[in-house]
């Protein structure tokens, strides 16, 4: 027993020294043996001053056989100490003495941090990360765009109050507009929104988007979920935007609201007052629904309302008057199951909706719309794109049945399009006289009227090669 164990020992002891002596644990000092990266550019694109960013990271490989000490890995300095470094888990802007094995590689991780520009236009820095082996210095180069933002936490707006476009507006908690308030928006202004804060309006809301110049309401996320996808493609970022009872003529033009929790809430008292207008906007990825008015008036010229984990727009009673739009459900991140567009009554409650639903698609991953017998109500659709089979009747009217938008949306790449292709069923099949002259240019610009018959939905056919 004690010679087989013997043998048994000196065999592991052979393979050991055979596993190990692969390994070359001499060191090059050839200034030939060089750093190879993943990356030669590390880009942040806008960073928020005052508001740390997330981490990025890139490799460091030794392509050769022998090790290499990497002697000095630090920031040039020429981003006034806006990066910082991350190598072997120590936090700083230089260190020394890296070892790199021969076939192997590091990780190296970059923050930024910004005070403020005392500019309005975001101001750009750059840096380098110089890494210097063997006497030679080669360098992996860092940019950002430092945006100074106004910071308002918990506010309430008392008195008439005017947002412009200089600099986005970074929310915090709620921002609230008291009754008897106005809060206009100039055309180019951004809200920003933290986790979890909201925009509640008791007052009224007057936004001003152009053409050129969107209003924009979004999350504060400004870097890349991976690679180039940005943080524009995850719904649930911050709460909504909520319109309390007794807040009337509230009108939004321009504006484009995006990777909210509940999307757009209206509550009205009754139906006597206009409670809001939208007219070219987007309301889009939504981690429930995108709208969801109750017992309100509310009209809608040219406005996308897209992709949400549950059904996308919902009515709860309420008159309405939705022209050129786009109901649509392609959310990313879950199948939906929920109609797209849902109209409902409260038993003791608030009626069925009443008014028009003109030249609009309703189409997409799911159900088009929670009810197909509108007899007994005051509803009535006209001239719309839907998926499902059917016949007119006197509350469904010049109906395009069993049909398919052909949206550009390319859904597995990211590509959220709701445009028309050359060979969609929308083409030239709405009626002109529903749509108001307010929308009779899309959001993109393009005329409606352009060529002979108005196209149904948010977008007017522009033909492509």
């Amino acid at each position: 027993m004690t010679r087989i164990a013997y043998i048994l020992t000196s065999l592991l002891v052979l393979a050991l020294l055979g596993t190990t002596s692969c390994i070359d644990d001499d060191f090059s000092t050839s200034t030939s043996d060089l750093l190879t990266f993943s990356t030669d550019t590390v880009a942040f694109d806008t960073v928020i001053t005052l508001q740390g960013t997330a981490t990025k990271q890139f490799l460091v490989y030794n392509r050769g056989k022998k090790q290499l000490n990497i002697s000095s890995i630090r920031m040039a300095g020429e981003g006034a100490g806006h990066f910082f470094l991350n190598v072997d888990g120590q936090k700083g802007t230089e260190f020394h003495n890296i070892e790199v094995r021969g076939g192997d590689s590091i990780f190296v991780f970059v923050e930024s941090y910004f005070d403020e520009t005392s500019q309005d236009e975001p101001l750009e820095m750059k840096d380098r990360i110089l890494f210097e082996t063997n006497g030679v210095t080669q360098h992996v180069t860092v940019t950002a765009w430092g945006q100074d933002v106004v910071r308002i936490t918990g506010d309430t707006l008392w008195t008439d109050t005017h947002f412009t476009a200089n600099k986005p507006y970074l929310i915090y908690d709620t921002l609230l507009v008291a009754p008897g308030a106005r809060l206009t928006m100039d055309a180019g202004t951004t809200l920003l929104f933290h986790k979890g804060a909201a925009l509640r309006c008791y007052g009224t809301i007057k936004a001003n988007g152009t053409l050129e110049k969107h209003v924009t309401l979004r999350g504060d996320r400004l870097d890349h979920v991976v690679g180039e996808i940005g943080f524009d493609i995850m719904s649930g970022q911050w709460g909504g935007v909520i319109f309390g009872p007794g807040s009337m003529g509230n009108e939004l033009t321009f504006v484009d609201m995006r990777g909210s929790e509940i999307g757009m809430h209206v509550s009205s008292e009754n139906t006597n007052k206009l409670a809001l207008r939208l007219t070219n906007c987007l309301l889009h990825n939504s981690s429930s629904s995108v709208l969801t008015a109750y017992n309100a008036w509310i009209e809608a010229d040219g406005t996308e309302f897209s992709d949400a984990a549950s059904g996308v727009v919902n009515f709860i009673g309420g008159k309405l008057r939705l022209v050129n739009c786009t109901f649509t459900n392609y959310y990313l991140f879950a199948a939906p199951t929920d109609p797209i567009v849902n109209f409902f009554y409260e038993e003791g409650g608030v009626p069925f909706p009443t008014g028009y639903v003109d030249n609009c698609i309703l189409y997409g991953m799911a159900q088009e719309i929670n009810i197909g017998d509108l007899t007994d109500t005051d509803l009535y659709l006209r001239n719309c794109l839907m998926k499902l089979p059917g016949t007119d009747d006197d509350h469904f009217i010049n109906m395009v049945w069993e049909a398919d938008p052909k949206f550009m949306v390319q859904r597995d790449d990211y590509i959220f399009d709701y445009r028309l292709k050359n060979e969609s069923d929308a083409i030239a099949r709405g009626n002109s006289s529903y749509c108001p002259s307010r929308a009779r240019y899309d959001r993109y610009g393009t005329d409606r009227l352009a060529h002979e018959g108005i196209d149904i939905g948010a977008y007017a056919w522009v033909p492509t090669p």
